[in-house]
């Protein structure tokens, strides 16, 4: 057997290895990796206080000091990025209006369960990082017909544990008017607090809270 045939290296040979797969990100990019919540937020903030067509994808960069083209590693459209910005919201309000039901108590009377129901709703609302749901009220009319239907559902799912407490409000004679009316009224009001509640110098959520319940269910004789 003769020995192998040696070849001299050749400039190319000299020349560093190319990764296989993707470049490795910068560390910028790995960074922007990290940013949705932070685009979520300065989204939230400013389709709230400039509109969703008044904002621009280079307005929400900038305000986390990200490149233009950067929310689209994230987002497909502006759209998709205010779609996630609803979610977002609906998906907090569920979790804090779960918490504020958790552990179911058994003696809790319903006008208690109530009183944490408009509690946690009005600090989703009025409470910090509150720009979430004032876009949904407001904006959501900006959103594709799919994603009102599934915006829909969440509200749905979200609005589904008020029904029982009313439910059990209308069987004492707390609550005098039929219930799903009731709800749509009551949730209307509430959320229409956004409009004037910072005018309110000095009023706390639970003095809202306090008169919300007096407002709109009877004291139990």
């Amino acid at each position: 057997m003769t020995a192998p045939e040696t070849r001299s290296a050749t400039p190319a040979d000299l020349l560093p290895k190319r990764p296989r797969g993707r470049p490795r990100k910068t560390e910028g990019e790995r960074d922007d990796g990290n940013r949705r919540q932070d685009l979520l937020a300065a989204a939230a903030r400013l389709f709230r206080h400039q509109g969703f067509d008044a904002t621009s994808t280079r307005d929400i960069a900038a305000a986390v000091g990200m490149h233009s083209g950067s929310p689209f590693y994230h987002f497909k459209s502006k759209s998709a990025l205010l779609f996630a910005v609803v979610q977002e919201g609906m998906h907090a309000a569920m979790a804090r209006q779960a918490q504020a039901l958790q552990p179911p108590g058994l003696t809790d009377p319903p006008s208690a369960q109530m009183r944490r129901l408009i509690r946690a709703h009005f600090d989703t609302l009025l409470g910090p990082g509150n720009d979430f749901i004032p876009v949904m009220l407001y904006e959501s009319r900006a959103l594709t017909a799919a994603q009102r239907s599934a915006l829909a559902q969440l509200q749905d799912d979200y609005e589904a544990a008020w029904t029982p407490v009313l439910q059990a409000l209308h069987a004492s004679g707390e609550l005098q008017a039929p219930v799903k009316v009731s709800r749509l009224l009551i949730l209307g009001a509430l959320n229409w607090a956004v409009q004037w509640y910072d005018r309110q110098k000095g009023l706390s959520l639970d003095e809202l809270t306090d008169a919300a319940m007096a407002l709109f269910f009877a004291r139990k004789r």
